[in-house]
């Protein structure tokens, strides 16, 4: 058996990996009635057992299960409760060409309430199939208000966003406490609302509609923080703050400076997984705001396009910044998951398996190891 370390690793990935073929077809053939729940529970898991394999020959030293009984990567925490369910957002996803698309974002449609222990069954069926440490990754609880446009909860089950947040934090902290107890010790945040309120245009978009960027910003602070306030003192917390990402489009744009004061120094986790693969999220400057006991994964591979990137840019990127941050508290990691939602990104395996080898060796030159 191979010997654990904490994480993160200076070789990361965020969660989620290219679905095979085998699960979408198995999604339509159950829904058509041509498999039973077993049937298509047999297809994940051997999906599941190929991607394992996959990650560790690739020399990372943690593993997820691809995110693979997902269909979405918010999905599985919106179907563990009462409570929230999926309606259209107000936001709009880019593309390069400037077109925009809607999309569905998480709204809450009664008391939220913690009813099925889908972490989980994740969790333990990974432990059955490697010894490397185990990442469990969440949508952020802040992703099952703001990403629906920020809504007043409806009066007939909140007063007013404390009621609702109160009970988000609390399925959370439920969730988290329930994998810790069985040995998870690495989970990750999936965070798209800190980015966001880096937009102008959002931010802009938010005021219309009568709410106050800055006092969201300190409400999902909180609200994050409660989470997962009854994890274990051992247990390493990240946040991966994403700005979009779905079939290769993206949510937002603009630097961290816009919150990174706040957010690095009130936020408690242990690492920030920030992405920096494109101009959208300016320079490496806002770094100099993080506190000395905090790690940075620099998300500087891009998921989104199959161009392999030059190992001397991406050194030169991290000695950029490492002006901010000590070298020894960074690591590299692809900006985002490979398939968001069950549809991926425009790459193929063969390009995902390239660029996380490429996190791996970079990792290994950089610092003696992934």
């Amino acid at each position: 058996m191979s010997v654990k370390r904490n994480p993160p690793f200076r070789a990361e990935h965020i969660g989620s990996l290219l679905r095979p073929s085998s699960i979408p077809d198995a999604f339509r053939a159950r829904r058509a009635g041509d498999i039973d729940d077993a049937a298509f529970n047999r297809v994940r898991e051997d999906a599941i057992r190929d991607v394992v394999k996959l990650q560790e020959d690739a020399g990372l030293q943690f593993v997820t299960d691809g995110e693979f009984r997902r269909t979405t990567y918010i999905s599985h925490f919106v179907e563990s409760c009462d409570g929230l369910d999926f309606r259209p957002s107000s936001f709009r996803f880019y593309d390069t060409d400037g077109k925009d698309h809607e999309f569905m974002a998480p709204r809450c449609v009664g008391k939220v309430k913690r009813s099925q222990a889908l972490s989980a069954i994740e969790f333990e069926f990974l432990k059955t199939v490697t010894d490397k440490t185990i990442k469990s990754t969440y949508a952020s609880p802040a992703t099952m208000h703001f990403l629906g446009g920020a809504p007043d909860p409806d009066p007939e089950f909140y007063a007013d966003d404390d009621e609702l947040f109160a009970d988000i934090a609390a399925a959370y902290d439920e969730d988290i406490g329930d994998i810790a107890a069985r040995g998870a010790r690495y989970v990750t945040l999936d965070d798209v609302p800190f980015p966001m309120l880096c937009d102008p245009m959002i931010r802009g978009q938010v005021e219309k509609q009568g709410k106050d960027p800055e006092r969201l910003l300190d409400q999902y602070i909180e609200l994050t923080n409660a989470s997962f306030k009854s994890a274990p003192s051992d247990m390493t917390v990240g946040l991966h703050m994403c700005r979009g990402n779905l079939k290769g489009t993206w949510l937002s744009e603009g630097s961290y400076q816009a919150i990174s004061e706040k957010l690095f120094n009130k936020l408690d986790v242990d690492v920030f997984f920030l992405e920096y693969d494109t101009e959208r999220a300016g320079g490496f400057e806002p770094l100099a705001a993080m506190p000395d006991d905090k790690r940075v994964v620099l998300g500087l591979v891009s998921s989104k396009m199959p161009e392999l990137e030059a190992k001397d840019m991406l050194k030169a990127r991290i000695e950029e910044a490492a002006k901010y941050v000590d070298l020894d508290r960074l690591a590299i990691s692809p900006q985002c998951g490979f398939s968001s939602a069950i549809v991926g990104n425009p790459v193929t395996v063969d390009d995902e398996i390239a660029k996380l080898k490429l996190v791996v060796e970079v990792a290994e030159e950089v610092w003696g190891s992934a």
